[in-house]
């Protein structure tokens, strides 16, 4: 498993200089006899390694880190329009790295009169954070993240529904939180989670990947593999308004030790994508997301769940099948599950009668045969 110590290492080593264990432990201030052990950590995780005879360590070949100017150009050649670039502070976001950002005017679905964008999308980049969504419930507490997201390399401590953590590799993830403010209150929101599922079943299938579906209330998987999740938390009046965090994380490589880690089936959208010509670009794939996930969310202020309820239903993997629910006494419930209602809870047919369910309350399994 990746550590903070391990993911350090990673960003000391190069792929053109081999570098003595005794220089990288003096860097990172560890006994020279823990870098073999950081090293490994370094494999399991899908970065390989080089040990040269007399010298030390080098990266077989250079890490790719996210590229915000490469996400610029995708968003732009989407129909974004350009803003100015800038680098913010430390002390905006994080006092001990500086932080990267750049920003672009997204196209409305419901443009203004005047034909400009509605909104502004910043997207800033740290490689290490404990958790995007972390970072920015606490940042909404104190400033509006309208439009602002944020995407990290890698989560020290990434969290998905019930606390559950979430997995995140350098290269082998995309992980971001987009925050979004809603005049109503969160009652309101209660599909938002779904909504933004199928805007990324849309953004994924227009890169060209297939056969994706999604898992009530908040999963992506393909052939009943999670391939990613989508968590939304809200802040704010009862009568709004209302800020979200949306965390999105995707799966784009994971290798053979790091699934172990994890305790469901996973897949991973290189194994989706064998067959095609051009390897899987992040941030071509981030803006076809951000596009999507705009169109979405503006869809829903005007005209809330009922506008995503059939396309989420034809989505999912479990419509009209049995399952079990397991509920937070640690009860089981099982029926078939008949779809969603206005507001995103799980309908089951029990019997002669039908019960609804909220994501909040309960997790939704497979009914083993």
């Amino acid at each position: 498993m990746l550590t903070a110590e391990s993911f350090s290492l990673l960003q000391i080593l190069k792929s053109d200089e081999a570098c003595p264990g005794y220089a990288l432990a003096a860097m990172l201030a560890v006994p020279k006899n823990k870098i073999p052990q950081l090293v490994e950590e370094l494999e399991s995780s899908g970065i390989e390694i080089e040990r040269v005879s007399g010298k030390g360590y080098k990266l077989a070949r250079e890490v790719r880190w996210f590229s915000l100017a490469a996400w610029r150009e995708a968003m732009l050649a989407l129909g974004a329009k350009p803003a100015e670039v800038r680098v913010l502070k430390p002390s905006e976001l994080r006092k001990r790295q500086p932080v990267e950002s750049t920003e672009v005017l997204l196209p409305a679905t419901h443009p203004k009169e005047d034909g400009n964008p509605n909104h502004s999308i910043i997207l800033r980049r740290e490689k290490q954070v404990d958790s995007t969504s972390s970072e920015w419930l606490k940042r909404a507490s104190r400033h509006d993240i309208h439009g602002q997201a944020l995407l990290a390399e890698w989560q020290s401590a990434g969290r998905g529904r019930h606390g559950n953590p979430w997995l995140s590799l350098p290269e082998g993830s995309l992980t971001f939180s987009l925050g979004w403010r809603f005049a109503t209150g969160g009652g309101f929101l209660g599909g938002l989670p779904l909504a933004v599922s199928v805007a990324v079943v849309r953004a994924l299938s227009l890169e060209g990947f297939s056969d994706i579906a999604l898992k009530w209330p908040n999963d992506l998987v393909h052939h009943y593999q999670k391939l990613g999740g989508i968590l939304v938390e809200l802040s704010g009046d009862a009568l709004g308004p209302t800020q979200a965090v949306i965390g999105i994380g995707l799966n784009i490589s994971l290798p053979r030790d790091s699934r172990s880690e994890i305790s469901q089936a996973v897949t991973d959208l290189s194994k989706l994508s064998k067959g095609r010509k051009t390897p899987i670009n992040r941030e071509a794939l981030l803006a076809r997301i951000f596009v999507e996930i705009v169109r979405a969310l503006e869809t829903y202020a005007e005209k809330g769940f009922i506008a995503f309820a059939s396309d989420w239903q034809k989505l999912h993997i479990y419509h009209q099948r049995q399952v079990k629910l397991l509920l937070p006494d640690g009860q089981t419930v099982k029926g078939q599950v008949v779809g969603v209602d206005a507001n995103g809870a799980l309908v089951l047919s029990q019997g002669n009668f039908r019960h609804r369910y909220t994501a909040g309350e309960v997790s939704l399994q497979r009914l083993e045969k």
